[in-house]
């Protein structure tokens, strides 16, 4: 072989093993990357403790952070994302209902008790008649938040046990008071402004509120509304993403949740 035949070859070695390099990293379907959506706590730090473990089984976990309940689904559903990482089923199925989508659950992994705060008030029993009451502005977890304080005798609802239900479904609001619906996002932020603010719990863990400790009004270990994995029904049983819901409910996720929460997330498996 002469030494010009010799370079070719080398050449062509290298575009090869370049292009072989190029589908091992990228998102084809060779790719062994899993790009996953959460919520910054407790979503996103519960995925880091995944991280290695899927690193052993050969899956390089990518974690994107959101600050929001919509972008999760929708680059999902645009596949710019594999899979989410921050829902409960009643908001799953509002979402899927309002546009007309199907994203579907693959794993519950965690439960997040529901709670209200207040920096004004030291107990539930100070709630002023006429008081500013903030909470969710979606469907799913403001109706979460009304049935909260039905459950506590603060409002009665129409149909206490509709999982959806709105302001306008109260029947009975013996102290008047003044809702506000806002997106989940903002709600720690109105701690200063109003006399109770009705706040999920992935904020008010990221808002530095312990809600095992601060919340005045908290849903119990029975609550029904579980975290969950979430894909497409296109790629909902693609070995990674099934390797990622054995890893999400392992023993030793189950034994990080109960150490680092303290009570103020619970495992769902």
């Amino acid at each position: 072989m002469t030494k010009m035949n010799k370079l070719i070859a080398m050449l062509a070695a290298l575009i090869l093993l370049a292009g072989c390099s190029s589908s091992q990293s990228g998102g084809d379907a060779g790719s062994q990357k899993l790009v996953v959506a959460a919520t910054a706590v407790p979503h996103a730090e519960i995925l880091k403790q995944v991280k290695p473990i899927l690193a052993k089984e050969g899956v390089d976990l990518e974690i994107k952070v959101f600050a929001d309940y919509v972008q999760p689904n929708t680059q999902v559903l645009e596949k710019a994302i594999d899979a989410n990482y921050f829902q409960t089923k009643p908001y799953l199925d509002a979402f899927n209902h309002e546009r007309g989508t199907n994203l579907v659950i693959v794993t519950g992994v965690h439960i997040e008790p529901f709670g209200a705060y207040s920096r004004k008030l030291k107990s539930i029993d100070q709630l002023p008649d006429g008081g500013t009451v903030t909470l969710p502005n979606d469907p799913a977890n403001g109706g979460r938040a009304l049935l909260l304080l039905a459950r506590h005798g603060i409002i009665t609802l129409k149909d206490p046990a509709n999982e959806l239900s709105t302001v306008k479904d109260i029947s009975a609001n013996p102290k008047q008071l003044k809702f506000r619906p806002l997106e989940a996002a903002m709600l720690p932020r109105t701690l200063d402004e109003v006399d109770l603010a009705l706040i999920n719990t992935n904020y008010a863990l990221a808002a530095g509120l312990n809600p095992a400790k601060d919340a005045l009004l908290i849903e119990d270990k029975d609550s029904p509304y579980v975290n969950y994995l979430v894909a497409r029904p296109d790629n909902k049983d693609d070995p990674r993403i099934q390797k990622l819901a054995k890893a999400l409910t392992s023993p030793e996720i189950k034994a990080f949740i109960e150490q680092k929460y303290q009570g103020a997330v619970l495992p769902a498996f």
